[in-house]
């Protein structure tokens, strides 16, 4: 039964699934349904963390919009997420970043990580 369910997953995943890591500012293609119409909406915040694994992978990014934060979880290799864009890398040292939401103006930034 174990196999069944892990090959229908396997089927299930993205070919090329997008390559970020926690504290890396993205913005998220997402699909938005309206009615009979669809049509693409940009997300673009830092991802506070990442989950599971395998065809349930699911990852948070955080922004504020108007003096309030916003969280939306995505999972990853659904099809109503389009692309995943990285726009700058962060340097952080944990998994799970909760601490940013508590944090307002500067010091809610995440330092951009230089190679």
């Amino acid at each position: 039964m174990n196999e069944i369910i892990r090959s229908i997953e396997a089927e299930q995943l993205k070919a090329e699934a997008p390559q970020f890591a926690v504290g890396d500012t993205v913005r998220v293609y997402g699909k938005i349904k309206e009615g009979n119409r669809e049509r693409i909406q940009v997300f673009e915040g830092i991802v506070l963390k990442k989950q599971n694994g395998g065809a349930r992978e699911t990852f948070t990014v955080r922004k504020t919009s108007g003096g309030i934060g916003v969280e939306k979880t995505w999972p990853l290799h659904s099809p109503n997420v389009e692309k995943v864009e990285v726009v700058r890398r962060g340097k952080v040292r944990r998994a799970k970043l909760n601490y940013l939401r508590d944090r307002v103006g500067k010091k809610a930034k995440v330092k951009e990580l230089v190679k």
